[in-house]
């Protein structure tokens, strides 16, 4: 044989591992540490492609991973976990429930807000405006001065405007909580930029939010950034022109 045909062959060998390498496909079941419980809905990202997935009810996920790539675990009330993807395709993982301890510092660190808010509206109340500003009717029997006063009275006028200030506030900040740049870069495998052109696209609601498991928030943010690639240069043009994927879908 040539020498030519030597390297052509040895090129030929060379693409298919590159090729091989880069499909390689890794695959495994979460456990809860020093249990044979396994734990569904975790959030497996790969850290050098931003590929994310998630475990299925029994626990098992499959991701596109190379040796020596990082796979992050993510679930509420759990602490997250970084794993090295071997030379094995197929893994356990074995990931630990927060103690008591650290959920109440991530309970702290989200609730921060709504002490804050909470706090202020105490001042309210301690200025005369009661019941947040909305009087029950048996009040107008038992004091009708101060039903009258908490009818019409400025104070409760702006209580009841921050009160539903409040409300908004505390909404978005759950949905901030789970839908934000970093979790949009991770899902799409996108720059900053772009993650937050399409964030001002696209805004889940907190009713959403609310009734939405991690594996309902990537499908639908998915389903949304293929509405928002075909659309946004009409978008750019006139953004009232174009509705998000779900409402075009129903109409």
């Amino acid at each position: 044989m040539s020498i030519k045909k030597h390297l052509s062959y040895i090129i030929l060998c060379l693409l298919a591992f590159t090729t091989k390498a880069q499909q390689n496909t890794v695959q495994g079941i979460i456990y809860r540490i020093n249990t044979s419980t396994r734990i569904a809905q975790v959030v497996v990202t790969n850290l050098r492609t931003n590929t994310v997935m998630m475990s299925d009810e029994l626990g098992i996920f499959t991701i596109k991973a190379n040796p020596g790539d990082t796979l992050l675990f993510d679930k509420s009330e759990y602490a997250d976990l970084r794993h090295v993807v071997g030379s094995q395709k197929e893994m356990a993982i074995y990931m630990r429930l927060m103690t008591s301890t650290e959920l109440e510092e991530v309970k702290i660190k989200g609730t921060t807000k709504q002490q804050e808010l909470g706090e202020v509206m105490r001042d309210y109340r301690g200025q005369g405006s009661f019941f947040d500003g909305k009087p029950p009717a048996l009040l107008f029997l038992m004091s009708p001065i101060t039903g009258l006063y908490e009818l019409f009275g400025k104070t409760p006028g702006r209580a009841r405007r921050f009160a539903k200030f409040t409300k908004a506030e505390l909404e978005q900040n759950e949905i901030n909580r789970r839908y934000n740049v970093e979790f949009v870069k991770r899902t799409l495998n996108i720059n900053d930029e772009e993650a937050g052109k399409f964030i001002n696209y696209y805004m889940p609601s907190y009713e959403d939010i609310r009734v939405w498991n991690d594996y309902e928030l990537i499908k639908r943010v998915k389903r949304q950034y293929q509405y928002y690639k075909v659309n946004k240069d009409p978008l750019r043009v006139n953004p009232f022109q174009v509705k998000p994927a779900d409402t075009a879908r129903r109409n």
